[in-house]
């Protein structure tokens, strides 16, 4: 299945039936919504008295999915509750609507929510960040998205052909100073025939998707950070979250699958790009035959050095997406916060990549890949 046909069946399904109702009684209640709610909240039954000592518990735990309405329908709801002094129990609300209640409400319910708590981790934070995305990831597979396919699709040209001409641009350097360098040292054993072997194996298998991480830390994470960065300063994350959307399905999954998608495709270029000018440094400087030199690399490339490189590819613009999405989603709320949020997601990014190449390294050192 392609990777546009998978968007096409993860767009949101009709909404099924739904259910709201009371139950409990006395100074014991409890609103249940379950299904896939679309539907106007049930009124409080006559038996429940708005005064101190009520407590009412809303339980949302056979809640399959809920329309943006819900948050707004839900505040209309209990907020004259919370005025009458009725005790409050959201614990079965989802983290970001029962936040965004919480501070809205009056009562002691909406000052105990407003007290600081202190910022949490910053490995906290980035747990968290991953694990949401890795919920939003599962979503999408099983159709229950709310990310537009206009929005993926909007994103893989923003980070695929605009990044186009820098990445080859960077790659041939790269790969005119590795088989330059290679072949002054294989000159010396009258090896000049092996540049190739050393140009395939060297850009293919690992510049390339380095260059190619680089490159997108640089222009690409940066730019998710500063854009979420700002959309957080503005409050408009703010506001998604209060409308019912979830800022990472919104957001951060179109982001983070279109560089899945254009990660390997400009790795794949950069490739190219280095082995052309490794080839010509091979044929113009050091005499190679022409033949030679292409038949060399097709002999390389029959091994698994491609499919090594672009799986790096992959994994490190996977890296880039995360580190900008998530410096840019935790960014404080001014234009210096958004500024240092920038910088962080560069930092962060080629941090990672750096560990991950270590670690593939490794790895398939080891299984002899």
């Amino acid at each position: 299945m392609t990777m546009a046909s998978l968007l096409t069946a993860a767009l949101p399904s009709p909404a099924g039936p739904a259910t709201s109702h009371w139950e409990g009684g006395g100074r014991d209640w409890r609103l249940v919504l379950a299904g896939d709610w679309s539907e106007a909240l049930p009124a409080p039954p006559a038996a429940l008295r708005a005064e101190p000592g009520t407590r009412i518990r809303v339980d949302m735990a056979r809640l399959t999915h809920w329309q943006p309405p819900l948050a707004g329908a839900l505040w209309q709801l209990l907020a004259p509750l919370a005025r009458a002094g009725v005790k409050l129990d959201l614990g079965g609300l989802p983290r970001a609507l029962r936040s965004q209640l919480l501070r809205s409400l009056p009562g002691d319910t909406g000052r105990a929510a407003a007290e600081p708590e202190g910022p949490p981790p910053r490995w906290h934070e980035t747990l968290s960040f991953i694990g949401a995305t890795l919920a939003a990831l599962g979503r999408l597979l099983r159709g229950r998205t709310a990310m537009r396919r206009s929005d993926w699709l909007w994103q893989v040209e923003q980070t695929g052909p605009r990044s186009l001409g820098i990445v080859l641009l960077v790659s041939s350097l790269v790969g005119l100073i590795v088989a330059y360098m290679g072949a002054e040292q294989l000159q010396r054993f009258g090896a000049q025939s092996f540049i190739a072997n050393l140009v395939t194996i060297g850009v293919v298998r690992e510049i390339a998707a380095l260059v190619v991480g680089i490159v997108l830390a640089g222009r690409v994470g940066a730019a998710f950070a500063a854009q979420l960065g700002s959309m957080r300063a503005g409050e408009e994350i703010d506001a998604l979250t209060t409308l019912g959307v979830d800022p990472v399905e919104h957001l951060v999954l179109p982001r983070l699958l279109a560089l899945l998608v254009t990660g390997p495709l400009l790795t794949l270029c950069a490739g190219v790009a280095g082995l052309a000018v490794g080839g010509v440094v091979a044929v113009g400087l050091y005499d190679v035959p022409m033949a030679a030199y292409v038949a060399t690399t097709r002999e390389s490339l029959s091994g698994w050095d491609l499919t090594v490189g672009l799986l790096k590819g992959s994994v490190y613009a996977m890296l880039v997406a995360l580190a900008g999405c998530r410096q840019g989603l935790n960014a404080g709320r001014s234009a210096q916060a958004v500024g240092e949020a920038t910088t962080a997601a560069v930092v962060q990014a080629i941090v990672w990549m750096v560990v991950a190449a270590s670690l593939l390294t490794v790895i398939f050192q080891r299984l002899g890949v």
